[in-house]
């Protein structure tokens, strides 16, 4: 288990760079830019087998920015090209990440019902 200080210190790194990058790039580089960079950093870095090791130091901090999102999908696109061949590269990463994926489509709609947008 990784101990909760791990968790913290990775998490606020990557969004330390995160901050950091749009600061410096404003406004050129937006937040949308640092979400498809964060997961095809996470992806690029899983396939390459970098990632997991940040996986193992920081556990919950490294696996929930969306740097993790691009590392799960990965890792289940390798697993089910594992078990499904050609067929597994198409629906792996959607399985893995299918958890994560619904929750953010339930949590959306329960707060989309719940509260009113002003503006």
């Amino acid at each position: 288990m990784v101990p909760l200080y791990m968790a913290f210190l990775v998490g606020g790194l990557l969004c330390v760079i995160g901050q950091i990058v749009m600061d410096a790039t404003k406004p050129t580089v937006t937040p949308g830019h640092i979400l498809v960079g964060y997961i095809s950093a996470g992806a690029i870095l899983s396939g390459l087998g970098l990632y997991q090791p940040l996986v193992n130091i920081g556990g919950a901090g490294a696996t929930v920015p969306l740097s993790g999102f691009g590392h799960v999908l990965v890792q289940g696109t390798l697993k089910a090209v594992e078990h499904k061949g050609l067929l597994g590269a198409f629906s792996g990463g959607v399985e893995a990440a299918a958890a994560g994926i619904t929750t953010a489509i339930v949590f959306g709609y329960v707060v989309a019902v719940i509260f009113n947008p002003k503006g």
